[in-house]
């Protein structure tokens, strides 16, 4: 994977699309720490892995006042920056970094991500850059001069080129820096949470993903190697005022590209963050499609992990259990 950023401070931190572990390695490998930090709009959670596979050394979730944390690719989000702060050293206090940089998880409208067709695209990465920001430059909403970019390729269904693509604002992804910075630590790894989660995924046929982060909603379609669809909202209530057909009107269209496209149909469905309704969402969307529908501590890596670290996906923390699949990618 390439990863690049306006500025020399940013680049060595902006590493995304953690993805699946059998995508084609990165063009550079990328830095693995063994504490990672997730901040959320409800809470700051953190979890320290082992040297071995999903050995889960421990964690720690405190909550965040409503309102402290307002997911946005463009504004503000860190609103209550008294309580993120007092959350984080309370976070560090329990689980020390020992001196060294984190791994930090954002809400996922803070990176926004592209699946982009390409003929052919430079290797330098400081003649693919351009090349990236003017594909970009529509679909984004700020400058894009002004954006974190980082990116990985893939082979498309018809053998050529894709990229997939994560793009955020220099200064939304400072702003993370700064509240880490205040607390006394640094950030060594930034990446959203859902990809994060992705690598608990199965590494057969093709699975969507429908997670529910507060009231951001993101729906993703994996298929062998490839991220197929990715599509990321805000929900008008929180989860438990929402109404399961708001969610399907949602997630409907992003089965149809795929459909369309792939000509070919979902093999399963893979929920988190829904909670104690989450069985009347799985229940709304098995009887449309027809087809297996679980929470993602069910999936396949997901069960290869320590009962500890499959509890952190029972308990909402599944970004936190996905990070320790990225290992080796």
């Amino acid at each position: 994977m390439t990863s690049l950023t306006g500025t020399e401070n940013l680049e060595s931190k902006f590493f995304s699309i953690g993805l699946v572990r059998r995508i084609d390695r990165w063009l550079h490998a990328m830095p693995h720490p063994s504490l990672v930090v997730e901040i959320a709009p409800g809470h700051v959670a953190a979890a320290r892995w082992g040297s071995g596979h999903g050995d889960l050394e421990d964690v720690v979730v405190e909550s965040l006042p409503a309102g402290a944390v307002m997911p946005s690719p463009v504004d503000n989000n860190i609103t209550q920056p008294d309580a993120v702060r007092g959350a984080l050293r309370r976070v560090f206090g329990r689980i020390p970094t020992r001196g060294a940089a984190i791994t930090m998880l954002v809400p996922d409208p803070v990176v926004r991500v592209f699946i982009l067709p390409f003929e052919n695209l430079p290797r330098r990465t400081d003649e693919a850059l351009p090349l990236l920001r003017w594909r970009l430059k529509k679909s984004v909403p700020f400058d894009v001069d002004e954006t974190v970019v980082s990116w990985m390729r893939q082979q498309a269904r018809d053998g050529g080129l894709e990229l997939v693509t994560a793009v955020a604002r220099q200064r939304i992804v400072r702003e993370y820096e700064e509240i880490v910075e205040s607390a006394g630590e640094s950030i060594g790894v930034l990446l959203s949470s859902t990809l994060a989660a992705l690598p608990l995924l199965e590494e057969r046929g093709a699975t969507l993903m429908v997670r529910l982060s507060g009231r951001t909603l993101t729906s993703a379609i994996v298929h062998g190697a490839n991220l197929c669809v990715y599509r990321s909202t805000d929900m008008p209530v929180d989860v438990p005022l929402l109404d399961p057909q708001v969610v399907l009107d949602e997630i409907f269209p992003a089965i149809a590209y795929y459909q369309d496209n792939w000509e070919a149909s979902l093999d399963r469905v893979r929920f988190a963050g829904f909670g104690a309704r989450e069985q009347i969402f799985r229940a709304a969307l098995a009887s449309e499609l027809r087809i297996p529908v679980g929470s993602m501590s069910e999936a396949e890596a997901a069960q290869a992990l320590s009962e500890p670290a499959r509890d952190l996906i029972n308990h909402g923390l599944d970004a936190l259990a996905g990070w320790t699949l990225n290992a080796g990618s």
